[in-house]
């Protein structure tokens, strides 16, 4: 009778190592390498002399690096050529990062005029205050519910800035702000800037012609052909997380974001350098 040798078993734990070291890979990879996007804004409303202007718009890094210094963000947002720089909230988490604040605020400067608005946690952070003497010093425009105007090619733009819903109470509704411009600047182009894209104002009612926001961090997981998973509330596969929509004629713009907030992690959501190109349509 003839004897073979028993099989060993084979563990299952190569595959599940394989599994892990993937998924580690893909998460890493999420969450550093960074990418430019640029996407189109603008229309027929838009004056010819901006036809071409482009935006660099940073939002939601929560004092994120991206190598020494920030080299590889600054090397990024100095190759997309801006004519400005957006910050659209969330530059800082929790923390006091003065130093941090400072010393890419300062190179950012170096590149082109930067303009910047709250995002929910710098009101979390508890020295808000504070930071906006430091943007200030560092020669950025912080936009309170205030607006400026911009020029180029023998036209002129409004670009406008509103404060965090997590504000002072009492703070300028978008609203008023609007009927502040159009009785100034009269029915101008505007373009606004805003942490959230969804918050307590009628885009189109109002008249914003576009919007520049952040804050959803891309739903964080984006599953292919869905989109974004998750909203900061916690709302599943919101529907707009990332990109252009078109909200009855104003179009908003979101950014995925640079950064997360403690906790959290990114998963096929890499951090997004938007590069908002305005065109004459």
């Amino acid at each position: 009778m003839a004897v073979y040798p028993k099989r060993r078993r084979r563990g299952c734990f190569p595959g599940l190592f394989l599994i892990f070291a993937l998924l580690a890979a893909l998460i890493w990879d999420g969450n550093t390498r960074l990418v430019t996007d640029e996407y189109s804004l603008g229309g027929a409303r838009l004056p010819a002399g901006f036809d071409g202007f482009r935006i660099v718009q940073l939002s939601d890094l929560h004092t994120k690096e991206f190598g020494a210094g920030n080299e590889k963000l600054l090397d990024a947002v100095s190759d997309a050529r801006p004519d400005i720089i957006a910050v659209t909230g969330d530059l800082i988490d929790s923390d006091r990062a003065e130093d941090y604040v400072r010393t890419l605020m300062t190179a950012l400067t170096k590149i082109a005029p930067v303009y910047y608005v709250t995002g929910n946690h710098e009101w979390a952070s508890g020295w808000v205050r504070d930071l906006f003497g430091i943007l200030e010093e560092c020669g950025v425009t912080v936009l309170r519910n205030e607006y400026v105007t911009l020029e180029r090619g023998g036209d002129s733009i409004v670009l406008a800035g509103l404060e965090d819903p997590n504000g002072p109470y009492d703070m300028k509704k978008p609203g008023e702000l609007m009927e502040e411009i159009r009785a100034a600047e009269g029915d101008k182009y505007v373009l606004v800037l805003s942490h959230r894209s969804e918050r307590d104002a009628d885009w189109p009612a109002l008249g914003v012609d576009a919007v520049l926001s952040g804050h959803i961090h891309g739903g964080l997981i984006r599953l292919p052909g869905v989109g974004g998973l998750v909203s900061p509330n916690h709302t599943l596969f919101p529907k707009h997380s990332a990109g252009v929509w078109d909200d009855g004629g104003t179009q908003v713009l979101i950014s995925r974001g640079l950064g997360n907030k403690k906790g959290t992690l990114r998963l096929f959501n890499n951090p997004e350098l938007v590069v908002a190109v305005l065109e004459k349509q």
